[in-house]
């Protein structure tokens, strides 16, 4: 029985470690894939961004495909500077037209891509906006079910608005509560009015 009881007991230990490291892989599996979905928000929102100011830059230096070439290596002003000069040589007989059709694709362009831009912000704003609105401490799953009923065209995961959240948190933007097990997030710029309304008092006295 000695030698039964020996071997049940190093089966149960096995067991328990065997348990104890698949629970640790699966949470480190969860906050890499949550890692991972936030930098791609994060790459969303600049490729947007990049294309919207693609189409503005276009417009305003002469829509060349130079300058959307020159975009992905210099700054806005150089490339509007070097499409200038190859301007120089028609801007006689065709500065009145050159004028007309400048306009008209700077309304449709900034009309029609602002609205995207405008359509898309990243979940870092979603969450702050959200948090800015309520001014009441709200949990992972709270957020993620108000963004998700504000914005059902987009995928949002509880384990993205956790780890965003926490970096938020890391920067000062957002403070964290604990109430027993629970986790409640609170905007740290609703938090301050409620914390600088004593200070007239004490200076008045």
């Amino acid at each position: 029985m000695s030698e039964v009881q020996a071997t049940t007991e190093l089966k149960s230990q096995y067991v328990a470690q065997v348990t104890s490291d698949l629970e640790r892989n699966i949470k480190e599996q969860e906050r890499i894939s949550a890692d991972l979905e936030v930098l791609q928000e994060q790459l969303r929102a600049l490729q947007s961004d990049h294309a919207v100011l693609v189409a503005l830059q276009q417009t305003l230096g002469g829509a060349s495909t130079a300058v959307e070439a020159d975009t992905q290596a210099r700054p806005t002003v150089p490339s509007q500077a070097s499409a200038e000069p190859k301007q120089r040589k028609p801007r006689k007989a065709a500065a009145t037209s050159a004028k007309d059709t400048a306009a008209k694709p700077a309304a449709k362009t900034s009309s029609a891509k602002a609205p995207t831009a405008a359509a898309k912000p990243s979940l870092v704003d979603l969450i702050r906006g959200y948090l800015e609105r309520e001014g009441e401490p709200r949990s992972a799953a709270e957020i993620t079910a108000a963004l998700t009923q504000a914005h059902p065209d987009r995928s949002i995961k509880t384990t993205v608005v956790r780890s965003t959240v926490e970096g938020l948190v890391a920067k000062s933007h957002v403070q964290r509560t604990k109430q027993g097990s629970s986790v409640f997030y609170t905007s740290a710029a609703a938090a301050e009015p409620t914390a600088a309304e004593p200070q007239p008092k004490a200076a008045a006295s």
